[in-house]
């Protein structure tokens, strides 16, 4: 009786996309046509559906387990004792992909759901990007870009004071493109917790002959971070090409106007209330991710209504930004979860103090905590990390491209 071993060890595979799952198939020697045919059942998917009336619910289980998935469902449903459910849908992508053709006629509401999947189906499966700007095209998903902070502030929470004059700034604009940055981000006005808010007159002053000296000198696109539609405005028109908001373009009703209106990207983040009072009060959420996600998604929806090309958005969730630190780490560690939306996604943590509530450091003192959140951010999707250690943080992001993208 043979007595050596029958099997070699066995693996548990970890495959964060369908490319990797596709290149498993072929090592094993599988034919093209089954590549194409396998690689989508190798990729589970977990999506939650909020707030369906029961028989919609009902139909979705009864066509997710008929593919060999299922839908998790509350305690009630299939009686109809219960208004209403939130619906876990859970399979491979095929399954998923097939179950949104299966309803897709469906009543009570299961078209709409159906074409919602489909949506975020062809989302999530994209990591590549094209960020249109009035003077060029960034691509986006090869390796991470890095935005370097440009503060003319006296107040900003980390380096307040240290450019306020407009040639110190722009020799500090020129050194971050020399150390590698991709993307030179100038702000006028601190947006620390607690920050009170400037005068457009203010800002102007302090931003507009930052943004005209660097556009004078460097080759990078610099990015004006206001909310004011008047100091975007004259930013874009003394070189800028990116508007960086905090408020998602709500701050100001002219905003979305002027960016459509000069063809700028805008970055649209997720903040609750305003930098002066977003840290104070009861920080919890009931639903981080819902909320974040809607609040971002409309903001979208804002932004193509004013005639925004959706190629010149950007989102950010807003991490340090009327959140707690365990939802900051949540944000984080759930980042991937921003791809439903469809759009790039840039990560702010520089020298936060959600940092140093873990570290004990003062701002001064947070490389290393934010190399760590840099890291973690582009494993977990980022496509443009904000930093101001750009030198340091380039070759960070270099291995953490590395690690993610399995290439060098």
């Amino acid at each position: 009786m043979y007595a050596g071993r029958i099997v070699g060890p066995i693996r548990c595979l970890v495959l964060n996309t369908e490319a990797e799952a596709a290149e498993v198939l072929e090592s094993i020697g599988a034919d093209a046509y089954g590549v194409r045919a396998m690689a989508p059942k190798m990729g589970h998917l977990n999506l939650l559906i909020k707030d369906l009336p029961c028989p919609t619910a009902n139909i979705m289980k009864q066509e997710m387990l008929s593919l060999g998935g299922d839908v998790a469902v509350a305690r009630g449903t299939v009686a109809c004792s219960i208004e209403k459910t939130d619906a876990l849908v859970m399979g491979t992508r095929k399954q998923v992909g097939r179950f949104a053709e299966k309803i897709e006629k469906q009543p009570f509401g299961l078209s709409a759901i159906a074409k919602e999947i489909a949506r975020v189906l062809e989302n999530i499966g994209k990591d590549a990007f094209r960020l249109e700007t009035p003077r060029r095209t960034i691509e986006l998903g090869k390796r991470t870009l890095v935005m370097g902070i440009i503060n003319v502030t006296p107040d900003s929470f980390s380096d307040g004071g240290k450019l306020v004059d407009a040639g110190a700034a722009v020799r500090r604009g020129v050194e971050m493109e020399e150390e590698g940055a991709d993307i030179l981000d100038v702000g006028g006005e601190s947006s620390r917790p607690g920050a009170m808010t400037v005068s457009e007159e203010e800002e102007l002053r302090r931003v507009i002959p930052v943004v005209e000296g660097l556009a004078a000198r460097v080759g990078i696109p610099i990015s004006v971070d206001t909310a004011k539609a008047k100091v975007a405005k004259a930013a874009l028109e003394a070189g800028a090409e990116l508007v960086n908001d905090i408020t998602a373009l709500n701050g100001d009703d002219r905003m979305a106007e002027v960016a459509a209106e000069l063809k700028a990207s805008v970055v649209l983040m997720h903040m609750r209330g305003t930098p002066r009072t977003m840290q104070e009060g009861d920080l919890s959420y009931g639903d981080l991710f819902s909320e974040v996600i809607d609040y971002l998604a409309g903001s979208i929806r804002l932004a193509l209504d004013a005639g925004i090309d959706p190629e010149r958005i950007v989102v950010d969730p807003g991490i340090g930004f009327g959140k707690g630190l365990r939802d900051n780490i949540r944000l984080l560690r759930g980042l991937g979860e921003f791809k439903v939306l469809g759009r790039p996604i840039l990560v702010g943590t520089s020298r936060k103090a959600f940092i140093g509530a873990v570290t004990g450091k003062d701002a001064a003192e947070r490389l290393e905590g934010t190399a760590a959140t840099v890291t973690a951010a582009i494993l977990n999707g980022a496509h443009i990390v904000r930093v101001h250690d750009v030198g340091f943080m380039k070759r960070v992001a270099a291995m953490a491209d590395a690690i993610a993208r399995g290439s060098v």
